[in-house]
């Protein structure tokens, strides 16, 4: 596959040559289903994939220079359309069903006109089945791009009308020299345990690399606090949380979770982890991670299953003091 914008997906080389042979013979695919963890790539191959749709160069798609290319990888492009629902659990039939209406409406100025489902796997049966209707037989100009984490996850029926490409882990030698490339200051004893982490994947282990981007402050806050038996910071920290939606609540009390997962890495001798996890494992003992992990993950449960966040929060404090 040629151009620079190829350059963006790293490894994955026999994906990449499959990809090419289809580009240049000009046989592509009205519907791919892309997989792999977070931080494979997904949202890289989607892009590299309608650019090369919209692509104006000829056989060397995608070329990454062309208006066409510029415009689906700066992410402007009109007849690229993204369909979710962001900050909701699950991608409604409501949604699908619009996007599928306006798949009958011929591109504004694309050679294609590319639906892209960055959390597929987020659509319910119903949902599905709406879509399943458009991809059977679709217009000649209609493509989509299903993003997931496995392809078990849609239904068969979905899975038999598109073409799998599952992305793969990368070499330790390709993700460290990515690493070094991002992270030029950190040690590399520091970026092989991220990559070690990370199963293989670059972005996960630039997440865990990115701490202060990747942690909400009320995180950093609680770290602080347990590191140091803070209980009265600990209630003052809870208590404003009561008021949140269970939609906020839920992800920072996993957060918190993972913190205290990566503080007891520490005690196990991790070097890479992130610095608020440090100072937990430094001052704590795994036995008092593990209760807090623990209290924490019941309380996201809880969360799950309808308990409001003021009892989950009061809960907590109680939880957490045994700690202490």
């Amino acid at each position: 596959m040629g151009g620079e914008a190829m350059q963006a997906l790293l490894g994955n080389e026999g994906l990449k040559a499959g990809l090419a042979s289809a580009f240049s013979s000009g046989k592509l695919s009205h519907c791919y289903l892309i997989t792999g963890p977070v931080g494979s790539g997904r949202h890289t191959l989607a892009a590299i994939l309608a650019a090369a749709m919209e692509c104006t160069a000829g056989s060397r798609r995608p070329c990454g220079v062309c208006l066409a290319c510029r415009k689906v990888l700066d992410q402007v492009h009109p007849d690229v359309i993204t369909v979710d629902e962001p900050g909701k659990k699950t991608v409604s039939v409501e949604t699908v069903r619009r996007a599928r209406a306006d798949v009958y409406i011929r591109p504004n100025e694309g050679l294609r006109k590319i639906y892209v489902f960055p959390r597929a796997m987020d659509m319910n049966a119903a949902a599905q089945n709406a879509l399943l209707k458009v991809i059977e037989e679709p217009p000649d100009y209609a493509a989509f791009l299903l993003l997931a984490e496995s392809a078990e996850q849609l239904l068969p029926t979905i899975r038999s009308r598109a073409v799998l490409l599952r992305l793969s882990p990368l070499s330790e030698t390709v993700g460290l020299e990515a690493l070094k490339r991002r992270f030029p200051d950190r040690p590399v004893e520091a970026l092989r345990d991220a990559w070690t982490r990370s199963g293989g994947f670059l972005g996960q282990a630039e997440a865990i690399l990115t701490e202060h981007a990747a942690l909400a402050p009320e995180t950093l806050r609680f770290a602080d606090c347990f590191a140091r038996r803070d209980r009265l910071g600990l209630t003052e920290l809870l208590v404003p949380m009561e008021r949140m939606k269970r939609e906020q609540l839920q992800p920072l009390l996993l957060q918190w979770a993972e913190i205290l997962h990566q503080a007891m890495l520490v005690r196990a001798g991790l070097t890479g982890a992130w610095e608020t996890a440090r100072q937990i494992g430094h001052s704590r003992t795994t036995a008092d991670a593990l209760h807090a992990q623990q209290s924490l993950r019941r309380g996201a449960e809880l969360l799950g299953g309808n308990v409001s966040p003021g009892a989950v929060c009061g809960a907590l404090q109680v939880w957490l003091d045994e700690t202490n």
